[in-house]
Protein backbone atom coordinates (compact mmCIF):
# COMPACT_ATOMS: atom_id res chain seq x y z
CA UNK A 1 0.00 0.00 0.00
CA UNK A 2 2.39 2.26 0.87
CA UNK A 3 4.35 1.78 -2.42
CA UNK A 4 1.05 3.03 -4.35
CA UNK A 5 1.05 6.21 -3.01
CA UNK A 6 4.92 6.80 -4.03
CA UNK A 7 4.42 5.30 -7.53
CA UNK A 8 1.37 8.28 -7.73
CA UNK A 9 2.80 10.89 -6.30
CA UNK A 10 5.66 10.24 -9.27
CA UNK A 11 3.50 10.24 -12.00
CA UNK A 12 1.58 13.52 -10.86
CA UNK A 13 5.07 15.18 -10.32
CA UNK A 14 6.19 13.53 -13.87
CA UNK A 15 3.14 15.12 -15.76
CA UNK A 16 3.38 18.66 -14.19
CA UNK A 17 6.84 18.70 -15.62
CA UNK A 18 5.67 17.36 -19.37
CA UNK A 19 3.44 20.34 -19.40
CA UNK A 20 3.94 23.91 -20.97
CA UNK A 21 3.96 26.57 -18.76
CA UNK A 22 1.12 28.90 -19.28
CA UNK A 23 2.80 31.84 -17.33
CA UNK A 24 4.74 34.67 -19.32
CA UNK A 25 7.84 36.00 -17.96
CA UNK A 26 7.83 39.86 -18.67
CA UNK A 27 11.30 40.43 -16.70
CA UNK A 28 13.62 39.90 -19.42
CA UNK A 29 10.99 42.13 -21.29
CA UNK A 30 10.87 45.25 -18.59
CA UNK A 31 14.97 44.59 -18.88
CA UNK A 32 14.94 45.26 -22.71
CA UNK A 33 12.32 47.94 -22.13
CA UNK A 34 14.34 50.30 -19.08
CA UNK A 35 17.66 50.21 -20.85
CA UNK A 36 16.38 51.27 -24.24
CA UNK A 37 14.69 54.12 -22.05
CA UNK A 38 18.10 55.28 -20.71
CA UNK A 39 19.04 55.05 -24.46
CA UNK A 40 16.93 57.14 -25.38
CA UNK A 41 17.27 59.47 -22.88
CA UNK A 42 20.94 59.52 -23.14
CA UNK A 43 20.49 60.22 -27.34
CA UNK A 44 17.54 62.95 -27.37
CA UNK A 45 19.22 65.82 -26.34
CA UNK A 46 22.72 65.29 -28.54
CA UNK A 47 19.77 64.83 -32.07
CA UNK A 48 19.26 68.68 -31.78
CA UNK A 49 21.30 70.40 -34.39
CA UNK A 50 24.81 70.52 -34.17
CA UNK A 51 25.52 74.14 -35.17
CA UNK A 52 27.63 75.49 -32.03
CA UNK A 53 25.51 79.46 -30.81
CA UNK A 54 24.96 81.52 -28.29
CA UNK A 55 21.67 81.78 -28.41
CA UNK A 56 19.72 84.79 -26.86
CA UNK A 57 17.93 84.04 -23.27
CA UNK A 58 14.49 85.14 -23.18
CA UNK A 59 11.46 84.73 -20.87
CA UNK A 60 9.37 83.08 -24.19
CA UNK A 61 7.16 79.46 -23.63
CA UNK A 62 8.42 76.72 -25.73
CA UNK A 63 6.76 76.10 -29.14
CA UNK A 64 4.51 72.70 -29.65
CA UNK A 65 6.60 69.89 -31.63
CA UNK A 66 6.03 68.77 -34.50
CA UNK A 67 5.63 65.12 -36.31
CA UNK A 68 8.31 66.07 -38.95
CA UNK A 69 12.14 66.69 -38.06
CA UNK A 70 12.36 70.80 -37.77
CA UNK A 71 13.78 72.41 -40.25
CA UNK A 72 16.17 75.00 -38.92
CA UNK A 73 18.69 77.54 -40.22
CA UNK A 74 21.45 78.68 -38.38
CA UNK A 75 23.16 82.28 -38.22
CA UNK A 76 26.45 81.98 -36.38
CA UNK A 77 28.43 84.89 -35.01
CA UNK A 78 30.95 84.25 -37.74
CA UNK A 79 30.84 82.13 -40.52
CA UNK A 80 28.35 80.51 -43.56
CA UNK A 81 24.96 80.43 -42.63
CA UNK A 82 23.96 76.54 -41.98
CA UNK A 83 20.63 74.46 -43.13
CA UNK A 84 20.61 72.34 -40.73
CA UNK A 85 24.06 70.48 -40.26
CA UNK A 86 24.89 71.24 -43.64
CA UNK A 87 26.78 74.82 -44.40
CA UNK A 88 24.71 77.12 -47.52
CA UNK A 89 26.27 80.46 -49.03
CA UNK A 90 24.33 83.03 -48.85
CA UNK A 91 23.31 82.46 -52.62
CA UNK A 92 21.92 79.21 -52.50
CA UNK A 93 19.80 79.40 -49.62
CA UNK A 94 16.44 80.34 -51.20
CA UNK A 95 16.73 78.24 -54.12
CA UNK A 96 17.90 74.90 -51.67
CA UNK A 97 14.94 76.42 -49.41
CA UNK A 98 12.34 76.44 -52.27
CA UNK A 99 13.65 72.34 -52.95
CA UNK A 100 13.73 71.60 -49.42
CA UNK A 101 9.83 73.03 -49.59
CA UNK A 102 8.45 70.82 -51.96
CA UNK A 103 9.58 67.76 -50.06
CA UNK A 104 7.94 69.01 -46.74
CA UNK A 105 4.07 69.38 -45.32
CA UNK A 106 4.62 71.47 -42.68
CA UNK A 107 5.80 75.46 -43.64
CA UNK A 108 7.67 76.36 -40.58
CA UNK A 109 10.83 76.82 -40.44
CA UNK A 110 13.17 77.52 -36.96
CA UNK A 111 15.63 80.23 -37.17
CA UNK A 112 18.83 80.11 -34.43
CA UNK A 113 20.91 83.04 -34.57
CA UNK A 114 24.03 83.80 -32.14
CA UNK A 115 23.38 86.61 -29.75
CA UNK A 116 26.50 88.26 -31.32
CA UNK A 117 24.27 88.90 -34.96
CA UNK A 118 23.34 92.22 -35.63
CA UNK A 119 19.37 92.66 -35.97
CA UNK A 120 19.52 93.82 -39.75
CA UNK A 121 21.44 90.34 -40.71
CA UNK A 122 18.62 88.39 -39.05
CA UNK A 123 16.57 90.14 -40.88
CA UNK A 124 18.10 89.38 -43.98
CA UNK A 125 17.82 86.07 -43.44
CA UNK A 126 14.01 86.08 -41.99
CA UNK A 127 13.54 88.20 -45.50
CA UNK A 128 15.10 85.10 -47.69
CA UNK A 129 13.40 82.45 -45.78
CA UNK A 130 9.92 84.59 -46.38
CA UNK A 131 11.12 84.76 -50.00
CA UNK A 132 11.64 80.99 -50.24
CA UNK A 133 7.91 81.01 -49.08
CA UNK A 134 8.15 79.98 -45.67
CA UNK A 135 5.96 82.12 -43.79
CA UNK A 136 5.99 80.62 -40.35
CA UNK A 137 9.04 81.23 -38.98
CA UNK A 138 10.26 80.30 -35.24
CA UNK A 139 12.82 82.17 -33.44
CA UNK A 140 14.72 79.84 -31.31
CA UNK A 141 16.19 81.02 -27.67
CA UNK A 142 16.97 79.77 -24.76
CA UNK A 143 14.77 79.71 -21.88
CA UNK A 144 15.47 81.77 -18.32
CA UNK A 145 15.83 85.14 -19.59
CA UNK A 146 14.97 88.19 -18.48
CA UNK A 147 11.10 88.90 -17.87
CA UNK A 148 9.94 92.58 -18.75
CA UNK A 149 6.89 92.29 -16.58
CA UNK A 150 7.93 93.72 -13.22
Amino acid sequence: MGAGIIRRAANRRGRRRSQPMAEINVTPFVDVMLVLLIIFMVAAPLLTVGVPLELPKTAAEAVAAEPEEPLTVSVPAEGPLVLMTTEVPEGELVTRLQAVAQERRSGRIYLRADGAVPYARVMQVMGALNAAGYRDIVLVTDAGGPRMDG
